[in-house]
């Protein structure tokens, strides 16, 4: 692989605060650089009974872009998360309820659909809830000198060649889920997905300090 090589290989700052509500089940603020979402879990609740599935929970993600009504991008990134997070849930724990999902974007500077997948697995595990595994996002870009730049910001993206997004589990690192644009080769997107695999470690490590410092503030 060719990504030890190049450069700007560092991601943003990534923060957040969990339990930031008290009627959600579980709930985070989680920024990536300048970019933020707030992430509310609700469930396993009551659902209604055209949604009740006899074997599972049923579960429902709504994603809310900062204002006027959600755009095809946004459906997009609804898409994933949703696919995502049923991915992960242990929902035959919960037969004929729901868990709901609520993602509001606070601010996009560039990563918010790594940054959203980030908060839903943290709002998930504040709320207590059953998973399969832990998922973890990251993303590149790729200029046009061939260089990779690691969690980029819409600065870089307006002129990047190509942009990746990849979602891992933490059992086995395996890919769960990816979302591609611009003009790339098999080389590039093989070095993106070893990258990114690299950088998604230093998140599910994030989680870990995250979880560790909310349980001590709470002993």
């Amino acid at each position: 692989m060719e990504v030890e090589n190049n450069t700007n290989l560092l991601m943003r700052d990534v923060n957040c605060k969990l339990g930031i509500f008290t009627r959600p089940d579980g709930s985070v603020f989680i920024s990536q650089g300048e970019t933020a979402v707030v992430v509310g879990i609700y469930g396993p609740i009551e659902v209604k009974l055209h949604k009740m599935l006899i074997n599972k929970a049923s579960v429902e993600t709504h994603y809310c872009p900062k204002s006027g009504t959600p755009g095809i991008s946004d459906k997009l990134c609804e898409s994933i998360l949703h696919n995502v997070c049923e991915a992960a849930l242990v929902s035959t724990l919960y037969p004929r309820s729901s868990i709901l999902i609520i993602i509001q974007e606070m601010q996009n500077r560039g990563g918010i659909l790594s940054c959203a997948v980030n908060g839903c697995c943290l709002a998930l595990l504040n709320a207590g809830t059953d998973m399969k595994f832990l998922f973890a996002s990251s993303s590149c870009g790729l200029d046009d000198e061939g260089n990779f730049h690691l969690d980029p910001d819409n600065l870089f993206l307006e002129k990047a060649t190509a942009s990746f997004i990849f979602v891992f589990d933490s059992v086995g690192k395996g890919l769960i889920a990816s979302h591609t644009s611009g003009s790339f080769n098999l080389a590039q997107y093989q070095n993106a997905l070893e990258l990114c695999k690299k950088a998604s470690e230093g998140i599910f490590d994030f989680y870990k300090c995250m979880i560790k410092k909310d349980l001590q503030d709470k002993i």
